[in-house]
């Protein structure tokens, strides 16, 4: 009995907790939804735009109230959209109310070609308008000084911290975990710089691989380095030197000195300067506002009226495969869906000119060759303008070179115009690790083509390497045919070598360095447009749509990100490997550059 009354009260209280957890989701959800439905803000005398720009940064952030939302023993997976950065800056610029921007930053989460978006807006914020641009940080990440560094000026805590060293990028190698798993992976590819497939056949970076990363990187840090040169007007060289120093070990008088900052105050005294400068009475609170619910602050309007031209924004971000935009653990692209999206823009008669916006490693070559078909065929009816973000590469390019004018930013990782195919042999994972022997009856010689348990025979392996060269022919002749160049042109800075933004420029892979305002900007003059608006494609679910879709893959995604951290980076890119199909052109899985 005594049992009995004690499981009894145990299921109760269970059944209390699951209620009430269950209880506080629907609450925060509720909320989410509904500040993501507010009315018009009124903005304030005397505010200021603050930028935290905390959490990832997308292209285009999703319409998701989990984005926001904090739940018991999880933590948050805020995001931001770029778009979204950008619109507040502008907003900003023209409000009269708002007297300046105070850039609060620590870590900023985005590749450098976004930081370089939002530098430039805030370059041109200064230069268009005369309100101030103050940065304060206890400690600035390098991404987060490249943007403070816009500033009119920066501003450090005593015993803050400035990380200043220089570029170093990290490149995970699985081929020995593969093989103490018993698996191995079968290469099929085309293009010595294809580095994608590096870390399952190698346990170190090739020369090649070597060499096209030193040339990217040092590239980025270039333009790095210039950025800040014209901004804090300290030479190239002096910067370079400083680099070598590593300041992150430094202490803030020698930051000070070295110009790096202006001045060293604790926050307190930042809010009295800040305060000063916006006309705000001592110890009263500042008006602020920020990316959030600048949302909800109309726009500035040229003209009267809703304009019947269009420009459309197809925003194209992730992973390119064949299934459902569901890659797991990140964003991806669908390419029969993308391929309608473009397709219903192409006979939109309002829609004059599409920029295709791309964020993407590339993926599936029959997904890239489905999306590439339909740009092809809205160039031939519109305009049909291309805007890189962060990434644009490999199949990102693909999908990218028959557009009509191409425009990237010089930190913009692009170019990786090569293909490969992955098959992995579990023979002796499955025999000598887990005892499981495989027997297989067929009807004809290569009715189990491709298997997983058995090597490939030269026979296979020979149809397979004529199908990557098929493809590499196919992906080279559009490339060609966008660009006006040969197929040996092409060929030549192919092989799979990435490039950035700057070094496409000089190659003919890109013709503007800009950003997706500058885009837009070259849409509107080639459709010969003076009034239109914009059409963010594909149209972004509501709140609670979004909010059902994939729920159970988004807790398993913060569950998992909660108990590996930073580790979850290498679970993603085996578990993604699973959704691979067919012949492959994409960037190396998991590399980053900080």
């Amino acid at each position: 009995m005594k049992s009995f009354l004690k499981y009894t009260l145990a299921t109760i209280v269970g059944f209390i907790i699951v209620n009430l957890v269950g209880m506080l989701i629907i609450i925060g959800v509720l909320s989410a939804i509904v500040a993501s439905t507010s009315k018009d803000v009124t903005i304030k005398d005397k505010s200021v735009l603050v930028l935290t720009l905390e959490g990832e940064i997308l292209d285009r952030a999703p319409n998701d109230p989990f984005s926001d939302l904090e739940l018991p023993g999880f933590a948050g997976s805020k995001k931001t959209g770029l778009d979204d950065i950008i619109s507040a800056i502008e907003k900003a610029k023209h409000e009269d109310k708002i007297k300046g921007i105070y850039l609060k930053l620590s870590n900023v989460s985005a590749g450098f070609a976004a930081c370089e978006e939002i530098r430039s807006a805030l370059v041109n914020f200064s230069d268009e308008s005369d309100k101030f641009i103050y940065a304060f940080s206890e400690t600035y990440s390098q991404k987060a000084y490249y943007l403070a560094s816009a500033a009119d000026k920066v501003f450090i805590t005593p015993e803050g911290m400035l990380l200043f060293s220089g570029l170093a990028g990290e490149y995970s190698f699985y081929k020995n975990a593969l093989e103490k798993l018993g698996v191995e992976m079968q290469i099929i590819r085309h293009g010595k710089f294809k580095a994608a497939v590096e870390p399952f056949m190698l346990d170190h970076m090739s020369d090649e691989n070597r060499q096209q990363v030193e040339v990217y990187m040092g590239s980025i840090w270039n333009q790095v380095i210039n950025d800040i040169s014209n901004s804090r007007n300290i030479s190239n060289e002096e910067l370079n030197r400083i680099a070598d120093m590593n300041m992150t070990f430094r202490q803030v008088d020698k930051l000070y000195a070295l110009g790096l900052v202006d001045s060293i105050v604790y926050e307190d005294q930042m809010l009295d300067i800040l305060r000063e400068k916006t006309g705000t009475e001592a110890k009263k609170e500042i008006n602020s506002h920020t990316v959030a619910n600048m949302k909800n602050v109309p726009a500035k309007r040229e003209g009267k009226g809703l304009a019947r031209d269009k420009i459309a924004v197809i925003y194209a971000a992730g992973e390119i495969n064949m299934g459902q935009a569901t890659s797991f653990g990140s964003e991806s692209i669908s390419g029969p869906a993308l391929s309608r999206e473009i397709r219903k823009a192409r006979q939109d008669s309002t829609i004059k000119a599409i920029v295709f916006r791309i964020n993407s490693p590339g993926g599936s070559a029959l997904a890239s060759e489905l999306i590439w078909r339909e740009i092809k065929l809205a160039s031939e009816e519109k305009p049909v303008v291309v805007s890189m973000g962060n990434l644009a590469a490999s199949g990102g390019y693909y999908i990218a070179c028959a557009a009509d004018t191409i425009v990237a930013n010089p930190s913009t990782i692009t170019g990786s115009i090569g293909v490969f195919g992955m098959i992995p042999n579990t023979q002796q994972l499955f025999e000598d690790k887990l005892g499981i022997n495989t027997e297989v009856v067929k009807t004809n010689k290569l009715s189990d083509m491709p298997s997983l348990t058995r090597r490939l025979t030269s026979e296979e392996r020979a149809l397979m390497q004529g199908m990557v060269e098929n493809v590499y022919s196919t992906f080279v002749n559009h490339v060609a045919n966008g660009r006006n160049l040969t197929y040996e042109q092409v060929d030549q800075i192919g092989q799979g070598r990435v490039w950035t933004g700057a070094n496409a420029l000089e190659l003919g892979l890109v013709d503007v360095l800009g950003d997706l305002n500058d885009a837009i900007e070259i849409a509107k003059e080639m459709a010969e447009l003076d009034y239109f608006r914009l059409e963010k494609l594909p149209k972004q679910k509501d709140p609670i749509e979004e909010m059902l879709k994939g729920f159970s893959t988004k807790m398993r995604v913060r569950a998992i990100e909660k108990e590996l951290g930073e580790a979850a980076k290498h679970y993603y890119v085996l578990e993604n490997m699973k959704t691979n199909s067919g012949i492959l052109a994409r960037m190396p899985y998991g590399f980053e550059i900080d």
